[in-house]
């Protein structure tokens, strides 16, 4: 069953029974009505017990009668609401099921609960279109005569008029365009929204307060049912150090869950987002260790980095094939032969939509959902550590002591202050030092054996590899300590953020050249001419030794960022 999307661009508004309909071919923007419908509306609108997507502003729908018939999901933007839509099915048993499709959009939200009927909604309307001077439709103009009925406890029938004035073809296309790139000099067609809505209000009507006819039919009705996990308040104490915790842990869920839909729909790089949200989780969960551990905070670990190397491998398949890509693209590519280059331009391809396969069946698992439903059960009632004195966090990292170069020497780190475990300052401090500390010993081995000829090329890049890991281990410490302390962490971030994308340029010209062996091992199997795979290997071998150039630059940025922090730390 095919979907399709479309961004609505309106405005609403509340008006008395017995106003009389605005003439918008008054406006010079209008210079017609290109068509006047009328239509019996009837929409039921579904969700989870606790109503969790009418909680997020998102409605979903069974609606018959008028042009669109079928099922819509809305969900709000920026620049107005996206509506998807699935046709009409059948009816199963009485029960009318939710289309797959459209069932995955919403899935991290809902997870396993069923989706049950909440309201009904019938409309008689008059549907006006109004056409531009050059005969262009532009604008829809709907006169609603509503009759509702919340189906949760308590639940009145409602009955009320309302104008929605639309956008629609060359307008609405242009308004979509002004949003996603805003500019001065925006069309003209981009403000005709706000010109009809002024044409409305002095034919009577005035801005309704309800953002949905479906908030309008459930009224207060909605108190009546109880508030999901995700919304509940918290069990922690307000304004204590877990209280931030749990704020900054929430951050990072929110993301994967705003993540996860656009996964599914294969949108460009949210594999890649997706990925950097649970790592990000998972290292912010390692970093307030001391604040929130146990049993459960473990385990959720497991499953974050369990889910994390599954987005890796899609991840990685989606970096190589744009960089073989850019190869096929390069001035001397033309001396490949036809199988070579027939491998360079789909095999990566294939191996993507296979891994992304996989990740598809992960969010759809039980795992995967249970894995949410953790994280919202720790978000409400977390594992927050008694007031005993913290444990020294101090490590072999902290304590090295190899001698190294002057430029590469770590400042003392502080010692592991024996405070209370729930000093959120000391113990971001703490996890901060070890971060550091532990990226300072990477360096050196990294440094250290980078020239050591004796060692196989790809372990001494392996070295470089676990130095970009501690880049990212601490970038998500001071991340993290920056918004739970009044530690001044921003210029510590930004050092490890380049820091990544120096050594990320590099590992990615790694995993290139890893799987181009792959594909010539495979191609002197089939006794096909392998130069090309050599050609190209070389290629990215010279292309990762360029970002390795930034290295040390970006190793002495890391260093002195650091050094207010220690002094602060050590105070």
């Amino acid at each position: 069953m095919a979907i399709t999307s479309a961004l609505e661009i309106e405005a609403k508004f509340a008006v008395d029974s017995s106003a009389e309909l605005p003439d918008l071919t008054t406006l010079p923007e209008i210079g017609s009505v290109a068509r006047e419908e009328h239509h019996e509306l009837s929409a039921i609108y579904f969700d989870t017990p606790d109503l969790r997507l009418t909680r997020a502003k998102m409605t979903l729908r069974r609606r018959t009668g008028g042009n669109d018939s079928g099922w819509h999901i809305k969900t709000p933007t920026a620049a107005g609401r996206q509506e998807l839509h699935a046709p009409l099915d059948d009816a199963a048993d009485g029960n009318y099921i939710v289309p797959a499709e459209l069932l995955a959009e919403i899935r991290s939200l809902v997870r396993n609960l069923p989706l049950k009927p909440i309201a009904q909604v019938d409309n008689k309307r008059a549907e006006i279109t109004y056409a531009d001077p050059e005969g262009n439709p532009v604008v829809e103009f709907c006169d609603d005569h509503v009759t509702a009925k919340s189906f949760l406890p308590a639940g009145k029938e409602t009955r009320w008029r309302e104008w929605e004035v639309e956008l629609t073809g060359v307008a609405a296309e242009a308004a979509a365009q002004a949003a996603e790139a805003p500019a001065a000099d925006a069309p003209a067609p981009a403000n005709l929204l706000q010109l009809c809505s002024e044409a409305l209000i002095a034919a009577g009507a005035f801005p309704s307060k309800s953002p949905s006819k479906l908030a309008t039919a459930l009224g207060d009705s909605v108190d009546n049912v109880p508030l999901p996990p995700s919304m509940r308040e918290s069990t922690v104490e307000p304004g204590s150090a877990a209280a931030a915790v749990i704020a900054a842990l929430q951050t990072n869920r929110d993301k994967i869950i705003e993540y996860d839909s656009k996964v599914r729909a294969n949108e460009w790089d949210s594999v890649h987002q997706m990925r950097v949200a649970t790592r990000e989780l998972r290292s912010h969960m390692e970093t307030f260790h001391g604040i929130v551990e146990g049993p459960q905070i473990a385990h959720i670990e497991s499953e974050l980095k369990s889910l994390a190397g599954l987005l890796g491998v899609a991840r990685d398949a989606e970096v190589v094939e744009e960089r073989w890509q850019s190869l096929l693209a390069s001035e001397d590519s033309d001396v490949l032969d036809e199988a070579t280059r027939d491998h360079i331009a789909h095999d990566m391809g294939r191996e993507y939509r296979r891994a992304h396969r996989h990740v598809i069946g992960a969010l759809n698992s039980d795992r995967y959902l249970g894995l949410l439903e953790e994280l919202d059960q720790l978000l409400l009632d977390p594992p927050v550590v008694a007031d005993t004195p913290a444990e020294d966090t101090t490590t072999e990292d902290t304590a090295a002591a190899t001698p190294v170069p002057e430029d590469a020497q770590p400042e003392a780190e502080p010692a592991a202050h024996e405070q209370p475990a729930h000093d959120m300052e000391t113990v971001m401090a703490n996890h901060l030092g070890e971060a550091y500390a532990k990226l300072v010993k990477r360096h050196k081995k990294a440094v250290k054996n980078w020239s050591n000829d004796e060692l196989p090329l790809h372990e001494r890049e392996n070295y470089f590899h676990d130095m970009r890991k501690a880049a990212k281990k601490l970038r998500y410490a001071a991340e993290a300590a920056g918004s739970a302390t009044n530690l001044k962490t921003k210029a510590l971030y930004k050092a490890c953020k380049d820091m990544q994308s120096v050594l990320g340029d590099f590992q990615d010209s790694v995993t290139s050249r890893d799987k181009l062996l792959e594909l010539a091992e495979a191609a002197r199997r089939r006794g096909e001419d392998t130069f090309g795979y050599g050609l190209l290997y070389q290629r990215e071998r010279m292309i990762g030794l360029e970002a390795l150039a930034d290295y040390h630059e970006a190793f002495k940025a890391i260093k002195s960022s650091f050094k207010p922090l220690r002094k602060k730390m050590d105070a």
